[in-house]
């Protein structure tokens, strides 16, 4: 069971050949994992939901999804999915890089619809059902898609390059809708993103509400309220949580000790560790460990 497929914040994961930047994987909640933490990403991603229920967060607005159905995610968005209790879901992730789109020189296909799109400045819909009028067009090319990536016959790469293309042909003259503002505030969505991106790369250090909060030119007092508002939780607790998440991901992927994972997650107790980990996972790190497979040689 892997449970932290998608542990970072801003995701650097190489999802496919560079040279073709295209790429699909099925997935299983909670079979697979329980959860997809929130994270970012430079590429396209569609959720292309095939059977079951679940619930995405896309720049903080919640999607309730059933199968089937398609949750369209641009580039930079903050994102997540996650299960309620007794609920399954299985899906698709197809993730493609822009660029493979995108000419070298800029034409009109650049400048008045692919680059306005995924820039955000080009409203369309997140989740597409089959209740809407166009659902039918849309998923047709994702499914040519797939039904030729199965087989990948000589120049199917062009094919999917064409499939792609009247995919964003759809969402720009079908889908389009001139009246649709963002119910998200990108000024609070940039700000969360320079603190997720911090806690990535200092989680295992000791971070101060101070030096958090100067990282976004914030007071401590309006950081804490901010951050409390913008994810419903305390930076505490998610900063607690995360360290969590990353210490499960060593117990399975390293040989280090118990007492030296707590240490190189940003736990300064073990006790403290300990205990912690066991209300998270219901399991203590070593039975994590044991259950997950996973046998260190100390």
């Amino acid at each position: 069971m892997n449970i932290l497929k998608y542990e970072n914040y801003h995701e650097n994961v190489t999802h496919a050949d560079i040279i073709f930047p295209y790429n699909t994987y099925l997935c299983s909640i909670p079979l697979d994992f329980p959860m997809v933490p929130l994270h970012w990403h430079d590429e396209v991603e569609l959720v292309y939901i095939k059977k079951g229920r679940g619930n995405l967060t896309v720049d903080f607005t919640e999607y309730p999804v059933s199968g089937p159905s398609m949750v369209l995610i641009l580039p930079g968005q903050l994102h997540s999915i996650y299960q309620e209790p007794g609920e399954s879901m299985e899906y698709e992730n197809i993730i493609f890089h822009p660029n493979m789109l995108l000419p070298r020189q800029n034409d009109v296909t650049a400048t008045d619809f692919l680059l306005p799109l995924l820039h955000g400045t080009l409203n369309v819909p997140t989740l597409y059902t089959p209740q809407d009028p166009y659902y039918d067009e849309i998923i047709a090319g994702i499914d040519a898609c797939d039904e030729i990536s199965k087989t990948k016959p000589r120049g199917f790469e062009l094919y999917i390059k064409s499939q792609l293309y009247l995919f964003f042909y759809m969402l720009s003259s079908r889908c389009h809708d001139a009246n649709r503002t963002k119910n998200s505030n990108r000024k609070t969505l940039d700000k969360m993103k320079i603190i997720l991106k911090y806690i990535e790369n200092h989680y295992m250090d000791k971070i101060t509400i101070a030096q958090i909060a100067s990282e976004v030119q914030f007071s401590e007092s309006h950081f804490m309220r901010y951050f409390k508002e913008t994810m419903g939780t305390t930076f505490t607790d998610y900063l607690k949580d995360y360290r969590l998440t990353m210490a499960a991901r060593l117990l399975t992927t390293s040989d280090s000790t118990v007492l030296a994972i707590a240490e190189e997650t940003g736990f300064e107790n073990l006790s403290y560790f300990n205990r912690s980990f066991k209300k998270k996972y219901a399991l203590t790190p070593r039975q994590f460990r044991a259950m997950e497979g996973f046998a260190p040689g100390n």
